[in-house]
């Protein structure tokens, strides 16, 4: 693969982070040459850190790796996509992306974040930590008893009631993966396989 890094005055190119399943994108970093030799031979993602001047493998102090699917360069040869599978939240806020910042909507992956930070610093009010603290057979119980009412429910006419049993369901089956010390994209890369 050819990537024209003299088009920059730098010698970087940016590249784009972006999920290999979901198709989210995820960062943006530079590379310059060194950085795209090391990222191809350990299938992980590494940067040239302009602010620390040096190789910078992203996940090398939090553990959270890019491991790398697919390297595309555009069409002029001077910006890189990388498809990834993150092992972990990608932005240093904690978020599974860098460009959550400012969107206010709600995603199963926000509310993933939640669950996962009530089973990490449990709170007593809290309801998801009080499914915890009871164990895994009471919160694969509660995933059951969920399922049962969600059927019922349907069954009938009412679409509000319908739409809260199937919150509640993906509520609690969310807090059986985190008991289960598995994630939402675990399932979904299960999924993507079965696809092909």
């Amino acid at each position: 693969m050819k990537v024209d890094f003299s088009k920059y005055m730098d010698g970087l190119v940016p590249v784009i982070i972006q999920d290999a399943i979901s198709n989210k994108v995820l960062m943006l970093g530079f590379m310059n040459e060194e950085a795209l030799e090391k990222s191809q031979a350990e299938k992980r993602v590494t940067y040239f850190s302009r602010s620390r001047q040096r190789l910078w493998t992203k996940g090398e102090s939090s553990g959270n790796f890019l491991l790398i699917k697919e390297i595309i360069p555009d069409c002029d040869k001077d910006t890189l996509l990388i498809k990834v599978t993150p092992t972990g939240p990608v932005c240093h806020t904690g978020a599974d992306t860098c460009f959550n910042e400012n969107n206010p909507l709600f995603s199963l992956e926000k509310l993933e974040e939640i669950i996962r930070d009530r089973k990490n610093n449990p709170a007593a009010s809290s309801y998801t930590t009080s499914l915890f603290e009871k164990g895994i057979a009471k919160i694969a119980q509660k995933v059951g008893e969920e399922t049962v009412e969600l059927v019922i429910e349907s069954t009938g006419n009412d679409d509000s009631l319908f739409l809260n049993e199937a919150a509640d369901l993906m509520f609690h089956y969310l807090v059986l993966l985190q008991a289960k010390k598995c994630q939402l994209s675990n399932v979904v890369k299960v999924l993507a396989e079965r696809h092909k």
